[in-house]
């Protein structure tokens, strides 16, 4: 789907701000922080703002267009890909990567309601090894 379809099946009302950011999240693998985004589009925004991309991406989270990621306890780190799947945190180089999870689901739960599923794994990456 579009971005533009995106934004306007949520009923947020896309804005040539939001649809770089949200061009951007979907375009990159490697889960950037607000500052990240921020300075890959500032060139091509001249106007934007730290607390633009902040309150952008804070409405696409909330709305479920990106996930907020909080790995490593600190920094939010944000991911357009929504669909269920795995991080790594490199504890060396701070790289996230995606990885697939298969559905062998778990137990225990029949009786609640999940609402939100995150699977985080940490350590060291290949690259770094």
């Amino acid at each position: 789907m579009k971005v533009i379809e995106v934004l306007q099946k949520k009923g947020i009302r896309p804005s040539i701000t939001r649809v770089k950011i949200l061009e951007y999240l979907r375009s990159v693998c490697s889960h950037p922080t607000v500052s990240e985004v921020y300075a890959a589009l500032i060139d091509e925004i001249p106007t934007l703002s730290l607390t633009t991309v902040y309150n952008t991406l804070k409405l696409f989270a909330e709305n479920g267009i990106v996930k907020a990621l909080t790995i490593d306890g600190t920094n939010i780190r944000y991911d357009g890909c929504t669909d269920f799947h795995g991080h790594f945190m490199c504890s060396q180089c701070g790289t996230v990567y995606d990885f697939e999870i298969s559905s062998a689901g778990e137990k225990g739960l029949e009786n609640f309601k999940v609402s939100t599923k995150e699977v985080f794994y940490s350590g060291v990456c290949s690259q770094c090894l």
